[in-house]
């Protein structure tokens, strides 16, 4: 915990008293060292939303008081991946929180460029606008598919965010397969199927779903993602699995079956896809967050884990 000037806004950016920002696992990866192209000193958080108290030179139709969401990644712009809309897949791609002070602080400088309104949104509700863009852009791979049917492994805040967000957009039957009993009630009490990873009502699932995704980032998970996907339907790799992690796919099985397996990173520009949805269904997003913590509090859950059972668990500011 350290004591930081203020920050002063250069042209182009605001600065932002942080309201609510989210930990996720990346920024433990992070801490850790585990996550390349991260710099030091660093303050994390990339997921937070604020109010704006202070405007820079060239900044036009925001003001103070205005209530925003950050949108963290930073393009170079220049690159390939750039040139064609993929500001995740950027060469050079920073983002706040990562090569940029980010939200775990009372005040944070963000380009002008990168927020969105949230209007009357819960502040904690509207800092969940990024892993839900996370979510969305694998979402993508859906697009033009049809989904009647729906399997997330791992029933954590990610997989739960994945799940909801299935079911927000018209997937009749979504099951959340996990190992913890209380994370399967929990997802029983959203409208979704929750089935033990141990029970034997897994095998009933296997062949028999249009879309199936990791978000546990378990290696032995994701090598059997094909297993439960009906012929013609899709899986994706959202969760992060070790770097040195290798599996095995059988080519013929993706040639007969005409399968399909996708591989996402981060978000896209898909807050503004995100926003409409978390207003939507505020009630439910709002029960994602499970524990709002001061910063003293959000340092000690960085050294010794988050608290037992938490879900998603955020610095908020009064």
């Amino acid at each position: 915990m350290e004591s930081l000037p203020d920050p002063d806004p250069r042209p182009g950016e605001v600065i932002i008293a942080v309201k609510a920002s989210g930990i996720c696992h990346t920024d433990i990866e992070i801490l850790k060292g585990n996550y390349g192209g991260s710099a030091f000193p660093l303050v994390p958080g990339h997921e937070f939303a604020g109010e704006v108290v202070a405007i820079g030179a060239d900044v036009t139709g925001i003001n103070p008081g205005d209530r925003v969401v950050v949108d963290p990644n930073l393009g170079c712009g220049i690159c390939h991946a750039c040139q064609r809309g993929r500001i995740n897949l950027c060469e050079n791609l920073g983002a706040y929180g990562v090569t940029r002070n980010g939200g775990f602080a009372d005040y944070c400088a963000v380009s002008a460029s990168k927020l969105a309104p949230i209007g009357a949104l819960d502040w904690g509700v509207a800092a969940l606008a990024e892993p839900l863009g996370c979510v969305l852009n694998g979402l993508s791979t859906l697009d033009g598919r049809i989904c009647e049917t729906a399997t997330v492994f791992g029933g954590g805040p990610i997989g739960l965010l994945m799940a909801l967000a299935l079911k927000w957009r018209g997937t009749a039957r979504v099951t959340v397969v996990d190992l913890s009993e209380d994370r399967l009630q929990l997802a029983g009490t959203f409208g979704l199927r929750a089935v033990s990873a141990l029970s034997s009502d897994l095998v009933a699932l296997r062949h028999t779903q249009d879309f199936v995704a990791d978000a546990t980032g378990v290696a032995a998970v994701a090598a059997d993602l094909t297993g439960y996907i009906r012929d013609g339907g899709a899986g994706l790799f959202f969760g992060v699995c070790d770097q040195s992690d290798r599996i095995e796919i059988s080519p013929f099985e993706m040639f007969r079956r005409q399968l399909s397996l996708f591989g996402t990173h981060s978000l896209n520009a898909n807050v503004a896809d995100a926003l409409p949805l978390l207003s939507r269904h505020e009630a439910e997003a709002a029960r994602i967050v499970s524990h709002r913590m001061t910063l003293e509090e959000i340092l000690s859950s960085f050294r010794n884990g988050a608290p037992v059972g938490a879900l998603k668990v955020q610095l908020f500011n009064h």
